[in-house]
Formats: C-alpha cells, sequence, structure tokens
C-alpha cells in the first residue's frame, strides 16, 4: 500500500491518532511493536496559528517515527488552510484532517464529525488544504452523522475528487459516539466502489489479531487503524502482524515483559515531558498494563500516586517479583473507551 510517495508494505497497521494519549512517548512504544504509520494527537488549528504551548508541543517529531502524520481538526477553513502551512513546516511526513472526532465540544461547533453535517464545506476545506500544502493529504472520518445521514460513500468520492490521497473510515455515525458495534458494511462499499482508486483504512473496534485478519479478508481494505485497542496493549501490532504472516496467535506478555515495557515507556515519558509531567502522564498507562492482576489494587495505588521516579521504578520491580510467573492470559485487556 502507497499513500502518495509513502511505501507502506503489505496490509500496514496505523496507530489512530488518539488525544492525551499518542504522545511521543507512547507512539515510541507502538513503533517498537511494530506499528507502520504512526500519528501525532490531534492538533487544534487555532490553538497552533495562536502559538498556544500545548498545540505547537504536539509538533515534535522525531526520525525514528517515520512515517508521522500530523492531525488537524477545526471549523473553519482560513484557519485550517494556515495551519496546515504551520503543520507542514513542521516536517510530516503528511497531513491528516480529523472530520471524525465525536466529542461533543468539538463536534458541536462543527470541528471534527460536526463537520459531516456540512459536506460542502468539509469539500471545500480539504480541496484549499491539498492546495496549499505540498505534502499528502489525508483524511479521517465517519459513517455520517447519524443513521438517517449515513453518507460516507458520497463523501469519500468527493473528498478523493479534490485530492485526498488516502481516507480512513471509523464505523460508525457520530451520533453513535463510540456506543455498540463498529459496522464494517459500508467501509467495504467505499473500497469496493470502482469509482475509487485511492487507499481506504478501515477503523473501529479492531482489538484482535483475528479481527484484523477478518477485516482484510471481509472487506478488503488497504490498511487497518487500531487506537482504543492499543492502550495498555501496545503490543497488539506485534500480535496482528504475526498472525497475518503465520496464521498464530501469540502467547501474552508475562508480567516480567511488561515490567520491561512500562520501564521503558517511563523513561521515554520523562525524556520528553520532564520528570513532573513524565510521572502524572504515564499514570494511565501504568494502570492498564497491569489491570486484570490479582490483589493489585495497593500496588495500582502506588503507581498513580507516587511522584519520585525511583520509588516507581522500585514498584516496577516489585510487581516482577511478586507476580512472578503468573499467567497472562487470565489478564483482562483494557475496556475500549476512548478514541479521537
Amino acid at each position: 500500500m502507497q499513500i502518495a510517495g509513502i511505501d507502506l508494505g503489505d496490509k500496514p497497521l496505523f496507530l489512530a491518532p488518539m488525544e492525551d494519549v499518542t504522545d511521543p512517548s507512547f507512539r515510541y512504544v507502538c513503533k517498537h511493536f511494530g506499528a507502520d504509520m504512526l500519528y501525532t494527537e490531534f492538533i487544534s488549528c487555532d490553538g497552533l496559528i495562536r502559538d498556544a504551548a500545548k498545540s505547537v508541543a504536539k509538533l515534535r517529531l522525531f526520525d525514528y517515527e517515520r512515517p508521522i502524520g500530523i492531525q488537524l481538526y477545526g471549523n473553519e477553513i482560513e484557519p485550517m488552510v494556515e495551519a496546515a502551512r504551520v503543520a507542514e513546516a513542521a516536517g510530516p511526513d503528511l497531513i491528516d484532517i480529523n472530520f471524525g472526532c465525536p466529542v461533543r465540544k468539538i463536534a458541536a461547533r462543527g470541528a471534527g464529525s460536526g463537520m459531516m453535517r456540512d459536506v460542502p464545506k468539509m469539500v471545500e476545506m480539504t480541496r484549499r488544504i491539498v492546495e496549499t500544502v505540498r505534502l499528502p493529504v489525508t483524511v479521517k472520518t465517519r459513517l455520517g452523522w447519524d443513521e438517517e445521514s449515513k453518507n460516507i460513500v458520497e463523501i469519500a468520492e468527493r473528498l478523493q475528487d479534490v485530492g485526498i490521497a488516502a481516507l480512513t473510515i471509523h464505523g460508525r455515525t457520530r451520533a453513535q459516539l463510540y456506543r455498540g458495534e463498529a459496522d464494517w458494511t459500508l467501509i467495504g462499499e467505499v473500497k469496493r466502489n470502482p469509482r475509487m482508486h485511492i487507499p481506504i483504512i478501515g477503523n473501529g473496534d479492531i482489538d484482535s489479531p483475528v479481527k484484523a485478519a477478518e477485516a482484510f479478508e471481509r472487506y478488503g481494505v488497504d490498511g487497518i487503524m487500531i487506537g482504543r485497542a492499543t492502550f495498555g496493549r501496545p503490543w497488539i501490532f506485534r500480535e496482528i502482524r504475526h498472525y497475518l504472516t503465520c496464521g498464530e496467535l501469540l502467547k501474552q506478555p508475562s508480567v516480567q515483559e511488561r515490567v520491561e515495557l512500562a520501564k521503558l515507556h517511563f523513561a521515554k515519558s520523562l525524556e520528553f515531558k520532564g520528570e513532573k509531567v513524565g510521572v502524572l502522564e504515564m499514570r494511565r498507562h501504568f494502570s492498564c498494563y497491569f489491570k486484570g492482576l490479582p490483589d493489585f489494587k495497593s500496588t495500582r495505588l502506588k503507581l498513580v500516586t507516587l511522584t519520585d521516579p525511583e520509588e516507581i521504578r522500585a514498584t516496577l520491580d516489585y510487581i516482577a517479583e511478586r507476580w512472578k510467573g503468573y499467567d497472562t492470559s487470565e489478564i483482562t485487556p483494557p475496556p475500549l473507551s476512548h478514541e479521537v
């Protein structure tokens, strides 16, 4: 599969952009486990053109992450065009437009999936960005605003006609948020549309190697984007790639392997964010790496309250020893709860 001149190989696996999740430290571990394409957290165009510190910080990229895209969202054309210029200057491999975020505070003002209520504006915004930047421009969106307006087949054609290089489709409407099961039938319909010639990436509820293989086989998508299922389980990329290649399911990482991964992730968080922020932002990840261990409540409480890095590392060493040999196949993966 190729996006413009970016060669992603056969059946590539994409890390979905997720606010407060896909920061540089998390992207590092996902790349370590074989993610073929990474994205930044999604970035507000207004914050970017106002030079807001939080938005600008999200532009920080590293060569080992490539290929990587910067994802932007906004509800007005001119600010989005200007933000695309700023993002391009940061040196990503592509610019991605977010027309899929269902969060009320974003969609209600016409950004993210809110743009699906004004398709002509969506198309015009995309056209202007494509004409402004030299990099490939891609889009992530949903099936439609609600059950009565599942117009993704038409939207896909119109976005392709104004020059996007690839399209990612989440198999829910905006009204569904993340409730119910993702419906991949319309994703498959877009892919089978003889008018479509750009790559189609499917997204939604891929939380196992078997589901990934079925999505490629049944719906014919060019790539798969994985979001919430990576949270606490970044090794899912390795699992899926092994299954696609060998047809075998890998064992879940041992407690010791999870501890070593948590230490690596923690080290990168401190490196990229500094001690105070790095510690705070790792707390959500610590909880998920060890979710399901028996009698873990008091240890979990330590991990999410300690502030000294050495004490945190000592607690991780304690976990490796205390639960040594525990059968991690019994650990329940974190619930699917958050994705942009």
